[in-house]
């Protein structure tokens, strides 16, 4: 199933999509795309819902973030080793974490603030996984069974803000809108392999980011069981998990975006966003 949030902000309703690619309202049957929605139950129930027999929703409305009311939005850093490379850091030898403020998730076609006093501000186009059932201590072999699905994640960054300002990675991740996530959350089961998925993203129609989720140094289960042994994960977390080359840091010489700039992305099966960057 690929699952949706639609409407104006703050007014968002559930959905999917049908066949066809249409919205279909989810509203009679669950208030929201939350994590109770999301457990193996959750899914299920949804699974089992005729799309046809749901009311069409007209036009073209926005889309809201596919999920709502989670606990945490985590990230992984330097997941690709030659993103790593490019941004002059070794490979890490375990997981990089860090947080991205809940306040950050916007849709995924909605405009991208550029904040006060920014002049470093950077794309990444990454595989976002959502949590469906409670993992603590989980191992890898388990780990998949706690995957609710998949989207796409920009995981826009103020690199002088996260690099030049001291402290950690989240003051450089946080803002308002430097989580686009969506448009739409596409269920495990419609994924075959998570980690040979092709990645892009373009910035004012030039191609920057080409890449594959096959080159992350750390996979999806490692990911969930390694964030699993020091903070428990829970229905509706978004973990997003890195960024293939192609970053503005990494150019020689660097590149950002500024007010104006149109930002494309998309990743195989999980569909494409659009963001104008507009000042704070």
């Amino acid at each position: 199933m690929k699952l949706v949030r639609y409407g104006a902000v703050g007014e968002e309703k559930p959905g999917l999509l049908d066949n066809s690619g249409r919205i279909r309202d989810l509203s009679a049957h669950v208030k929201d795309i939350t994590g109770d929605v999301l457990s193996p139950a959750g899914l299920a129930k949804l699974a089992a819902l005729d799309p046809a027999s749901l009311p069409l929703v007209e036009g073209s409305p926005r889309y809201g973030a596919p999920v709502t009311g989670f606990s945490k939005f985590l990230a992984i850093g330097l997941n690709y080793a030659d993103h790593a490379a490019e941004s002059g850091m070794p490979i890490p030898s375990e997981p990089v974490v860090f947080m991205k403020a809940n306040t950050c998730i916007c849709g995924p076609n909605d405009a991208i603030e550029k904040p006060r006093g920014s002049t470093k501000l950077d794309w990444e186009v990454e595989l976002a996984i959502i949590i469906g059932s409670r993992a603590k201590y989980v191992s890898e072999a388990d780990a998949m069974k706690h995957v609710a699905g998949y989207a796409i994640c920009n995981d826009v960054s103020e690199r002088l803000f996260q690099i030049e300002r001291g402290g950690q990675w989240t003051k450089g991740k946080s803002h308002d809108t430097f989580g686009p996530v969506g448009p739409w959350l596409v269920t495990a089961d419609e994924i075959t392999n998570p980690h040979k998925l092709s990645m892009w993203l373009d910035v004012n129609g030039q191609r920057c980011q080409t890449g594959s989720t096959e080159t992350m140094i750390f996979n999806v289960p490692k990911i969930i069981s390694y964030l699993s042994g020091v903070t428990t994960l829970l229905p509706g977390d978004i973990i997003t998990t890195g960024t293939p080359p192609g970053v503005g840091l990494g150019m020689k010489p660097p590149k950002f975006l500024n007010v104006g700039d149109i930002v494309t992305l998309g990743i195989e099966g999980l569909g494409a966003q659009r963001q104008e960057v507009i000042a704070a």
